[in-house]
């Protein structure tokens, strides 16, 4: 086999873009720890860009609200295209990720708020509410056609009703100043690009321009900006028609590759720099470190198959085709990887206490590491039974 057929395939294989992605997350803990630390760090925080419209941000920012509203527009694509003619079509399906969601950021909260109310951590209960959406999705992928399709949109579409829930949780409750102004013209821009999709118009050229604008407003409203990619995704026409290629098909095409094998990469290189130190092995035993390991990994398990199984059963929704409710165990332990917005809701619940966010933040990396160990083999487990039940 030639050079560039083996590289075809291998850029073409689902699972190659997890692998990638974790190759870049122990990249970047090599160097966070290494003497290249304070370089690569002064790199990230270099302002890149112009001063005009204000739009001079470090190079940090321009990865976590700007490549990562693109990574939002793919998932956003993938979720809309699943709602109008795939697995979350029918209401018992699209309801299932969003009791799971609220399940998995409730349960979470409670849990770490029982170990930290009344201590100097109290402000921390929005940590373990986060599902680390790229990641997440990049270890189901490692497991290729073993899971069922519907599986991995029900983990995607519960990924983004999970992220869309800790950006208001952010906004509301960790943001210190909103603009109303900005926010005001977001709404604009949004309302404009839905019309755009009710004339029916298909020019995809003018649904990303003012998607561009959408980014710009959300991002000097206060809000998180990565919310720019959903709307965007969700205004975007499609059908349920297999003769005619829809613009969002169009576009969802277009993204799959830079966003798996460039900005995927680029995020997990950039926000896994975490420099360790003796006070973060201490901090995994204080109420801090088991109200957030315990709100990750037991939160989320519990809360996401709780809130299911009671959806279920009062027959509101219904379990993903072709799954297993040992699949969904699986599942809500993927769904603990907190990992970057979680460290994200870190710094802003422990603003200037460095050594506190330090523990968080290594609290957080062991959760999420665990997570993502237990909800891959559960979910190994679970193909293997299938395929014995099958035989």
């Amino acid at each position: 086999m030639s050079l560039s057929i083996y590289f075809k395939k291998f850029f073409s294989n689902s699972q190659s873009s997890g692998v990638i992605l974790i190759f870049c997350v122990l990249i970047s803990l090599l160097i966070a720890n290494s003497p290249a630390a304070e370089g690569f760090q002064q790199f990230l925080d270099k302002k890149v860009g112009t001063h005009l419209f204000h739009l001079n941000y470090p190079v940090s920012i321009w990865i976590n609200d700007g490549l990562m509203a693109i990574f939002f527009l793919l998932v956003g694509l993938e979720i809309k295209r699943e709602l109008v003619e795939g697995e979350l079509s029918s209401f018992k399906n699209a309801s299932l990720p969003i009791f799971a969601a609220i399940g998995g950021m409730l349960v979470p909260a409670v849990i770490y708020t029982v170990f930290n109310s009344g201590t100097e951590y109290a402000n921390g209960w929005g940590i373990p509410m986060a599902t680390d959406i790229a990641f997440s999705l990049a270890i189901i992928s490692m497991l290729g056609s073993k899971i069922p399709g519907s599986v991995k949109i029900f983990l995607a579409a519960l990924a983004i009703v999970d992220d869309l829930g800790a950006i208001l949780v952010i906004a509301i409750f960790y943001t210190e100043q909103i603009h109303w102004t900005y926010l005001l013209l977001s709404l604009g821009v949004a309302a404009l690009l839905f019309l755009l999709n009710l004339l029916k118009v298909t020019k995809l050229i003018l649904y990303i321009i003012p998607g561009i604008f959408l980014w710009y407003f959300l991002h000097h409203s206060g809000i998180h900006a990565t919310i720019a990619g959903v709307l965007l995704a969700f205004s975007i026409p499609t059908n349920a028609s297999n003769v005619e290629i829809s613009p969002l098909e169009k576009l969802e095409h277009t993204l799959h590759f830079p966003v798996s094998f460039l900005i995927m990469p680029i995020f997990a290189l950039t926000n896994t720099n975490i420099t360790f130190n003796s006070s973060m092995i201490e901090g995994l035993t204080s109420t801090l470190g088991l109200g957030i390991i315990g709100g990750l990994i037991l939160g989320k398990l519990i809360g996401i198959n709780l809130f299911s199984f009671l959806a279920i059963k009062l027959k509101i929704s219904t379990l993903p085709q072709n799954s297993s409710w040992f699949q969904m165990f699986g599942v809500g332990l993927l769904a603990g990887i907190g990992f970057t917005m979680s460290i994200f809701i870190a710094l802003l619940s422990f603003k200037g206490e460095i050594e506190i966010q330090d523990e968080a933040k290594f609290a957080i990396l062991i959760a999420s590491f665990l997570a993502a160990i237990l909800g891959y083999v559960l979910l190994n487990i679970s193909s293997r039974k299938n395929i014995e039940a099958l035989d």
